[in-house]
């Protein structure tokens, strides 16, 4: 919570942002910003992206409320084949400063230090490989509005850290680009219930559920039936990329998830107060903005379904930094596969400022040899390859 002085007319209002992990800002209720996965994936001790966002239209005289959820991210979470945790660190944590000008000159800076406060969120769980769980039951309606009674949250810890490498971002925050409609619900051989989004695709589920307090929603995603239609999640290997999501009972409910991402096209409904239909779900389609360069248009058929492939495989793989994958225990930016697909993507997309930014935290990721850094320093090798 702070405070503006009513005395003067607000002519602006900016916020700088970031953090060690993943964050979602709030100001007075409302999300800040549309990046999702924000920072992104740098070279955290040498390149640390900061977002800039106008609140002008947010901030108002009086009392007002400022506050973000954060989570583990590529920065301390569950990350690569090998399943190791804290590549880059072992604590989370958030960097802000709210800069509020007057039409009278006066500047006022809000800024994080340890007068702020923390609490437990309703995300219980988030990683990229394993998914999200969410306890509806467990939120607080209001926190991040003014008048919100915190006294029963804890005082935050200060984490030492070197902020001359805060860098802003310009260009490829990723974002939510698309929304798709499932294209139908069906019942496999097995008996499982399966959505079917007809497009492989980097992302998650957006629902809207009614139930009962304590009841839950459980989605697992994956890519491919197997030969008798049923679910097939081999090649996931261990990664699980499942949502689960407890009901607090009463109106309607609507969620996705904060902190992770799914590669899917089809979802198993293994749990679902009543029965599911098509009009609860559409998928969010997640990846780097980048402006369309190309496109490709012929009389064949089959032609035109391998540019959509690509295109989408594009889609798929450009997640603040070039994977090779975007569903198993995996998602890592491997230099063969970018070296090999880069001028295929510059063809579609303008990649120039999504390049730029991941070369640069290679630049810092290499040892004097090329090579990435030695294993159990904090700069994991297997960036490079």
């Amino acid at each position: 919570m702070f405070s503006l002085p009513p005395a003067q007319a607000i002519v602006s209002a900016v916020i700088h942002t970031s953090a060690l992990g993943l964050y979602q800002l709030y100001l007075n209720g409302q999300r800040v910003g549309q990046d999702e996965l924000a920072p992104g994936w740098t070279s955290y001790h040498h390149h640390l992206c900061y977002q800039t966002y106008d609140v002008t239209a947010l901030v108002k005289s009086g009392a007002n409320a400022l506050g973000a959820m954060v989570g583990a991210g590529w920065y301390k979470g569950d990350m690569s084949f090998n399943r190791y945790r804290n590549y880059y660190g072992d604590q989370t944590a958030y960097i802000g400063q709210l800069v509020v000008r007057y039409c009278d000159g006066q500047e006022v800076i809000i800024a994080t230090d340890a007068q702020w406060q923390a609490s437990d969120a309703p995300v219980l769980f988030s990683e990229f490989y394993d998914g999200e769980i969410y306890d509806a039951r467990q939120e607080q309606p209001g926190w991040d509005r003014e008048g919100f009674d915190a006294s029963q949250w804890h005082a935050v810890s200060v984490v030492a850290a070197d902020k001359s490498v805060l860098t802003p971002q310009t260009t490829c925050a990723v974002k939510a680009i698309e929304r798709l409609a499932p294209l139908a619900i069906f019942t496999t051989p097995q008996g499982d219930t399966v959505l079917d989004f007809g497009q492989n695709m980097s992302g998650w589920v957006d629902f809207t559920v009614c139930g009962e307090r304590g009841q839950k929603v459980v989605l697992r995603h994956f890519e491919v039936l197997d030969a008798a239609g049923n679910v097939y999640l081999d090649n996931l290997r261990t990664a699980k990329q499942c949502v689960e999501y407890t009901l607090r009972g009463g109106e309607p409910e609507q969620y996705h998830p904060h902190f992770t991402f799914q590669g899917f096209r089809y979802v198993c409904v293994d749990a679902w107060p009543g029965t599911p239909t098509l009009a609860d779900f559409s998928a969010l389609v997640l990846h780097s903005a980048m402006a369309p360069t190309g496109s490709l248009e012929t009389s064949r058929e089959d032609l035109n379904q391998l540019h959509h492939n690509i295109l989408w495989g594009l889609k798929g793989n450009f997640v603040d930094v070039p994977t090779d994958c975007p569903q198993r225990d995996e998602r890592l930016g491997w230099t063969g596969d970018a070296q090999i697909f880069c001028r295929t993507a510059s063809y579609l997309m303008q990649t120039r400022n999504f390049f730029a930014k991941w070369l640069l935290d290679l630049k810092y990721d290499q040892n004097a040899g090329g090579r990435g850094a030695a294993r159990g320093a904090r700069y994991p090798d297997w960036k490079m390859r």
